[in-house]
């Protein structure tokens, strides 16, 4: 029985999901710069305050609120302490003393306000009247806590930073370098074995022989599992031998750990389809998706590992991974980030068979003002082979089944390829 497109994006969501909740999360402790990106393992708390201690807001003069207290009306004069820079231990403040304080610098002892710089007479700290000693004058009174960062007013000791889950960006590492903190425990990334089939591909930089073409789809796939934060354990060619499929695929399993095993190739109805006469057996499902392209999709699993397999032809293969595998891995393991999906008019008349979702690959165009939507021009034609097409993309246009033909200026739905588009 065909599965609709959401139909097996679901089952794609389960498989993992079952997987992942049973299996030991696996982490590691990178340095704050290497986990961008990366998804915490564990609640991170505060092992100090922010700020750690009590702090000027402004330049100006650190006093007592009390010794201003007279300055309804009429100005009240302090005597100079000794400057108090950023970066140094502040001594006591004495009644009936201002000291003049720099922007982040350590509220001294005994001072509870802070007077800005240009609510003082003279208000400047570059006289020679400002020398230790001199007096300086108030015109208005202050009242405590006027100008103070108190500590732990961002962040109290002990309280949960971030907490597990978290997607680390620069902000949260920010956070995590001023809490003094130089590494992180994080989630250990998506494991994949990726598997290309054929006796017909080859290696690229290998001579063709004739009938033989290139592998894409290792490269393909695997910077597409790479830019959605998942890792790559191992990657090769298997020809067209289901003994030896099955050989290779136990040995590799052995020897990697993996999450998931992906293939591409070999599950359609031809007679030499090395991946489902190798694994039909053993309880994989190989059925047709209402999707064009990437009709022929594969899923399951082997030796316990979660398995999917995917369509032969690079372009039916990068759109299966963006319709079923990346929505999962941004669901489950909070990397990637989903693909921005927009509306945009189309440039031009689209056909689409009315059974299956089509997915066309099209040069997303902003809109030009507000109040608009983008517009969205196809790139080649609907076929599976066109990588240059591909190439030259920014968007996947999406026609859903049950729609023939949509004519140019409708609005359709764009996934963005490159959010820096939108």
């Amino acid at each position: 029985m065909t599965r609709t497109v959401e139909e097996h994006r679901e089952a794609v969501h389960r498989l993992l999901e079952t997987s992942l909740a049973t299996a030991p999360q696996r982490t590691e402790t990178v340095e704050l710069v290497q986990a961008a990106g990366r998804i915490l393992a564990v609640d991170v708390r505060a092992p100090g305050s922010l700020p750690p201690f009590d702090n000027s807001q402004m330049d100006g003069y650190a006093v007592r609120a009390a010794d201003l207290a007279p300055a309804s009306g009429q100005a009240v004069q302090l005597h100079v302490s000794d400057p108090i820079p950023a970066g140094i231990a502040a001594p006591v403040l004495a009644a009936g003393h201002a000291a003049p304080i720099m922007t982040g610098a350590m509220l001294p002892a005994g001072a509870d306000a802070v007077v800005p710089i240009e609510r003082a007479v003279p208000d400047t700290f570059f006289t020679d009247r400002l020398r230790p000693g001199a007096t300086v004058c108030f015109p208005d009174g202050a009242a405590a806590g006027d100008f103070v960062r108190r500590s732990g007013s961002d962040i109290r000791a002990g309280t949960v930073a971030l907490a597990a889950g978290t997607r680390l960006g620069a902000l949260q590492l920010g956070l995590l370098a001023a809490l003094g903190i130089p590494a992180v425990q994080v989630r250990a990334p998506f494991r994949v074995l990726l598997l290309s089939t054929g006796d017909e591909v080859v290696e690229p930089g290998r001579e063709l022989a004739p009938g033989q073409i290139h592998d894409a789809n290792s490269t393909l796939l695997a910077v597409s599992l790479q830019e959605a934060g998942a890792e790559v354990a191992r990657a090769r060619i298997v020809t067209d031998s289901p003994d030896n499929f099955r050989a290779q695929l136990r040995e590799d399993l052995e020897a990697h750990p993996v999450d998931l095993v992906l293939t591409s190739g070999g599950i359609s109805m031809g007679a030499y389809e090395v991946v489902r006469l190798a694994l039909a057996s053993d309880g994989v499902q190989f059925l047709p998706v209402a999707m064009q392209p990437g009709g022929p999709q594969g899923i399951g699993t082997v030796h316990g590992i979660p398995f999917l397999g995917f369509p032969g032809n690079p372009v039916s293969s990068l759109v299966s991974f963006e319709v079923f595998l990346r929505p999962a891995l941004g669901a489950l393991t909070g990397r990637p980030a989903p693909r921005p999906q927009l509306p945009a008019l189309l440039s031009e008349d689209a056909h689409s068979p009315a059974a299956k979702h089509q997915v066309r690959r099209g040069r997303y165009m902003p809109p030009a003002g507000a109040g608009t939507i983008g517009r969205v021009e196809l790139v080649g034609g609907p076929g599976s082979h066109l990588l240059h097409a591909l190439a030259t993309s920014n968007a996947l246009v999406h026609i859903p089944a049950g729609t023939e033909a949509v004519p140019a200026g409708a609005e359709v739905t764009v996934w963005l390829l490159d959010p820096a588009d939108s």
